[in-house]
């Protein structure tokens, strides 16, 4: 056989998907990546290479243990009695004189915003309290964070509330420690001075609860907030602007908080204040940030916060080393707010804590977002 009519057969052959039948031998020789179907003839060998079909990832499916479910919160896996009990979402001072905020380790999600002028607070939604003598120090509310905790079907605890707020705490079950029952809710500690020293407990907040006639279990329509990655698998990010993340500092001038990130355990340690941001329960740590750029401004000549929650814009995703951009949409008054890469795609958290950073866009914008990669 001549080589030229061999050639010509042997690719006719492969471009049919037959079987290669010559004069002589042939042999498949399999790499890690591609294989090689060597043809031998007289007297020469041609070798043709082609791709080797990768072989598909199976992943196993992680079987729910019974008596447990993925937290609303979390994604983690809770206890089901937890888990379909609505969550707690308190008010928190942050304050120098009311550190360590007691409980905040606790917190599945934690709402941080600007109040009054650059002074922040924190709402932290809590669904694994039972065993908590001493929450807080507990503030008052703003608009706002009825909303946020709308989002999340939550019981609202605050002592007090701003003028503007007052109005739109008949659309929330809600806790004051200012009036009504507060006094069964909330407690004043002896270690602090007034008004760093209102605390909630689980025996009070129940005790409440129970007075006030709520009920502790989820709205029937109530689906989740957020969207977790599967058991046993982490999220990658799918935007086009992915970089690196390994230090991501905010930009609020009041506490100047930081968070630094750790490969060994995948969470985001934080800092304020020029040290690390103790609860009362160690440093705080959390495996997703996200930063929420919305309009704001002030009530009339005050120096309270009129924040925007509801108009489209834009801020940052952040987890497992990596940050992208997002943009934010907003489920009518009070439904949830679901965050999309720059590709449109709704935003898939890994299962843990999340961090909500609140920013203003009258006195901040991204450039006071610093995102820094891994230092070598």
């Amino acid at each position: 056989m001549k080589r030229d009519e061999g050639v010509l057969k042997a690719a006719a052959f492969l471009a049919a998907g037959g079987i290669l039948v010559l004069a002589g031998c042939a042999r498949a020789q399999e790499t890690a990546e591609s294989y090689e179907i060597i043809i031998e003839t007289e007297p020469e060998t041609i070798i043709i290479e082609t791709e080797a079909e990768p072989e598909e990832e199976v992943q196993e499916e992680i079987e729910i243990p019974e008596g447990m479910m993925r937290s609303y919160l979390t994604g983690e896996l809770v206890s089901i009695e937890q888990g379909l009990r609505r969550p707690l979402a308190i008010m928190m001072s942050n304050d120098k004189e009311a550190l360590p905020q007691y409980g905040i380790n606790r917190a599945g999600v934690v709402y941080e915003a600007p109040v009054e002028g650059t002074m922040n607070r924190y709402m932290s939604i809590i669904e694994d309290y039972d065993d908590l003598e001493r929450i807080g120090s507990v503030r008052s509310c703003r608009t706002y964070y009825v909303y946020f905790a709308r989002e999340f079907d939550a019981i609202y605890a605050h002592y007090g509330q701003s003028t503007f707020a007052k109005p739109y705490l008949k659309y929330i079950d809600n806790i004051n420690g200012v009036e009504g029952i507060g006094g069964t809710a909330y407690f004043r500690s002896k270690d602090r001075k007034a008004p760093h020293n209102a605390y909630a407990s689980y025996d009070g907040i129940q005790k409440a609860i129970a007075t006030l006639g709520y009920s502790q279990e989820y709205d029937a329509d109530y689906a989740g907030h957020y969207q977790f990655a599967d058991l046993g698998t982490e999220t990658e990010l799918g935007g086009s602007d992915v970089r690196e993340a390994y230090q991501v500092s905010v930009g609020y001038s009041y506490n100047k908080p930081w968070f630094e990130y750790n490969e060994e355990n995948g969470l985001y340690y934080r800092f304020q204040y020029g040290a690390a941001h103790e609860g009362d329960e160690g440093q705080i740590a959390v495996r997703n940030i996200i930063i929420q750029f919305c309009p704001a401004g002030y009530y009339a000549t005050t120096a309270y916060r009129n924040i925007n929650v509801h108009d489209d814009h834009y801020g940052y995703f952040i987890t497992g080393g990596q940050a992208e951009s997002i943009t934010w949409k907003k489920d009518g008054e009070y439904g949830v707010t679901h965050y999309y890469d720059s590709e449109g795609n709704e935003i898939i958290l890994n299962h843990g804590k999340t961090w909500v950073c609140i920013c203003t866009t009258n006195d901040m914008d991204a450039d006071d977002i610093v995102i820094e990669g891994k230092k070598e």
